[in-house]
């Protein structure tokens, strides 16, 4: 699932968690039907418009053996909010449907420690390089330290410690539009905490945050890199990232 931001603004995230799975010996599919799974109509309180997403993402999806995503707000609405709405629609078909896609719904550091239980994928990124705990990962997910355990295997990185890492970075969706000053002010302490650290990349495993604090960083012209976690493990020896 490669989310609708990935998709729309950031497709070199899919394509390297595609990558990435594929040199881990996973058959990858990607289903065309995919379309938004409802987590913006969900966090928005419009739970009815959010049944219409929510039968479209169960028909392109039922049947897989995993539902792999580099988000982990979209894997925790999949996971956390499907079936409230599902129940919501009074659709018994697509409650029970959500049963099945719901649980085999995972973040991609998830599945990659929990289902592959692989640690070493292989990567190699030498760079310095600070991590910051999306909420939704972190909170909804509870992904704990999956994501600096395999950063921590990549050959040639210096991982660092973010100060404050828990801090949310102020993005929240369309929270960062209603509530913009208090947004600003989030990311504005979250930069400052990357800027910190003496990184040269920020890693984080939703595009979305990477996009509020990437550009953040980019106004202060810290010079500062954002990547996703699967573009960084997606990287190699060789230079290799992509296919």
């Amino acid at each position: 699932m490669v989310t609708c931001i990935n998709d729309a603004l950031f497709p070199d995230v899919g394509k390297a968690c595609v990558t990435l799975l594929r040199r881990l010996g996973v058959e990858v599919d990607f289903p065309d039907a995919q379309t938004c799974c409802g987590q913006p109509m969900v966090n928005t309180g419009y739970l009815d418009e959010a049944i219409a997403p929510l039968r479209s993402f169960v028909k392109a999806f039922e049947g897989y053996d995993a539902i792999v995503t580099p988000s982990g707000s979209c894997a925790g609405s999949a996971r956390h909010q499907h079936g409230m709405v599902a129940r919501r629609s009074g659709d018994p078909e697509l409650v029970a449907a959500v049963e099945r896609t719901a649980p085999r719904t995972y973040e991609l550091s998830e599945f990659l420690v929990d289902v592959l239980g692989v640690t070493d994928v292989g990567a190699c990124f030498p760079h310095r390089v600070t991590y910051h705990p999306t909420c939704h990962s972190l909170r909804m997910l509870g992904v704990g330290d999956r994501p600096t355990t395999l950063l921590r295997a990549v050959r040639g990185l210096d991982l660092v410690e973010l100060p404050r890492a828990e801090e949310c970075c102020g993005f929240g969706g369309t929270f960062a539009v209603k509530n913009s000053d208090t947004s600003v002010a989030m990311v504005s302490d979250k930069a400052r905490h990357v800027r910190e650290t003496g990184a040269e990349v920020l890693v984080a495993g939703d595009s979305s945050c990477l996009m509020n604090i990437g550009g953040a960083l980019s106004r202060q012209q810290a010079g500062i890199r954002v990547m996703h976690l699967a573009e960084v493990l997606a990287q190699t020896a060789t230079g290799g990232g992509q296919s």
